[in-house]
């Protein structure tokens, strides 16, 4: 037995069908990043909004989160 040697059969891909999975594979690849860094600012708003009872406008403030951090690592 031999093998064949007819050259390996290339699927013709239109411009349009390749840009649409490149486009299709980078969505895929920065679904996940954006829905973590959604689900942190969600999460951060409901911490201090409703936990801590805050503003919401504050949750976007830098300075309480400096405030906060100094909080937790002060010395004693």
């Amino acid at each position: 037995m031999t093998a064949s040697t007819r050259p390996p059969v290339r699927k013709n891909r239109s411009a349009g069908r390749l840009t649409g999975q490149i486009i299709w594979t980078f969505i895929k690849i920065l679904i996940i990043p954006i829905l973590c860094v959604a689900a942190l600012i969600l999460g951060m708003a409901i911490g201090y909004v409703v936990l801590g009872k805050g503003e919401l406008a504050d949750v976007f403030d830098m300075h309480t989160w400096r405030h906060m951090y100094d909080l937790v690592f002060a010395d004693s």
